[in-house]
């Protein structure tokens, strides 16, 4: 059986190493992939959809899965089907639900997902001139794509000013920041609930804590994660109910009224505020790096899954008692300019961790740096601290140029 994973992050190769325990897979290909998945398969240089699509074809490709969320926006799934092949992902109207903050604000208010109170604006005077009248902090979102890094809790007005002309007039998200979002400031704790969906159903995976801010104690600029565990401590049994019930389960009717059915993934970033969930937003793919704490606890065959998923039969999803700690390093100066090139030594000193590669590349015999979010290590143990205590063991051994991480992944109360 022959698979394509179309992606290059830390997603991509939790995914890989994961479907590599199946033995009926005999060909790994990965578009465009990094140092991870060099070792696992083959590289595909094609860029395009139309490229990807010839590709599948002629090289006989039994499924595909998309990771990252640009080709899922552009259609990859749609084009994928009209020629025949399988492929595991969101349909393009399905992907405007990440695409456009928007169109899935909107959304949200028409079937009563539980979610903060907003406003949509394409003006910037009229944006500015609403702020003036908000309480602080509040929340300001680009309605586009912006990596992860187009959210910004603003605690004063002149913040908010800033903001939007940072958005709407310098452009620094390019078009993705013309017309943004504004709401109101919830309280409370965020949790990453992940879905299977077989096109009729959602099946949720364990709760996920991300650490989405550059510094320790959650200070600094928004990056697109720098670690995070699973199971999430806070989110309790009583959360998911709550999730399922005002979340999850209105948001498959609103799928299914407006012909948005898919078989792929969905991602809720769930704000838990005095007990009751609210949603912040939808990503229709696999997180990063959820994905490298949920799949070394995925106990279920991921391949079968995803193939009773595209058969529409329903799953039952289970997970280890286990903890998992994953720990991303970056390269000094992300999530803003960083250097790449840079050469990743005495990698094998690292013993307690797996390695997922994700901006690094090899080069000859030596793997190099080419992304801002180099490497996820990952470990699992009987309790967060023993899984923290191995990745913290490992990451001072890896040996970089202006290597930066968090030092508080994994502290539980």
């Amino acid at each position: 059986m022959k698979i394509l994973i179309v992606g290059n992050g830390g997603r991509e190769s939790a995914l890989a190493w994961k479907l590599k325990q199946d033995h009926r897979i005999t060909k790994f290909y990965f578009a465009k992939g990094n140092a991870s998945t060099e070792k696992l398969g083959t590289t595909v240089y094609e860029n395009t959809i139309e490229g990807l699509v010839n590709f599948a074809k002629k090289e006989d490709i039994d499924l595909t899965i998309v990771g990252p969320e640009a080709p899922l926006v552009e259609g990859i799934v749609d084009e994928f089907q009209k020629e025949g092949l399988k492929i595991f992902g969101a349909k393009k109207a399905a992907a405007l639900l990440e695409g456009s903050k928007a169109y899935s604000k909107k959304f949200m208010q028409d079937y009563g997902v539980k979610t903060a109170k907003s406003k949509i604006f394409d003006s910037y005077n009229d944006a500015i001139s609403y702020v003036k009248t908000q309480a602080f902090p509040l929340v300001i979102k680009a309605s586009g794509l912006a990596s992860g890094k187009g959210v910004v809790i603003c605690k004063n007005l002149e913040e908010a000013e800033t903001t939007i002309h940072d958005f709407m007039i310098r452009k620094i998200h390019g078009d993705a920041g013309i017309r943004i979002v504004i709401e109101e400031f919830l309280q409370g704790f965020e949790a990453s609930v992940i879905a299977f969906s077989n096109g009729e159903k959602l099946f949720p995976c364990i709760a996920v804590k991300d650490y989405k801010k550059l510094g320790n104690n959650e200070q600094g600029p928004n990056t697109g994660g720098m670690g995070c565990i699973a199971p999430n401590p806070d989110f309790t049994p009583a959360h998911m109910e709550k999730f399922i019930k005002d979340i999850m389960e209105p948001t498959m009717n609103g799928i299914q009224d407006n012909m948005l059915k898919f078989k792929g993934f969905i991602f809720f970033g769930v704000m838990v505020s005095n007990d009751d969930c609210y949603l912040l937003e939808y990503n229709m793919r696999l997180g990063d790096p959820e994905t490298q704490v949920i799949m070394p606890l995925l106990e279920n065959n991921l391949l079968d899954t995803i193939n009773d998923c595209l058969d529409g039969k329903e799953i039952n999803l289970k997970f280890s008692d286990k903890k998992a700690v994953c720990l991303v390093i970056a390269s000094g100066g992300y999530p803003r300019d960083f250097e790449q090139g840079l050469e990743i030594r005495d990698l094998e000193k690292v013993k307690n961790s797996k390695i997922f590669f994700a901006g690094a590349t090899y080069q000859g015999d030596k793997v190099i740096t080419n992304g801002g979010r180099v490497l996820n290590l990952v470990a699992t143990g009987d309790t967060y601290e023993e899984a923290r205590q191995k990745v913290y063991q490992d990451a001072p051994t890896v040996n970089f140029d202006y290597a930066y991480y968090r030092q508080d992944i994994g502290i539980t109360k």
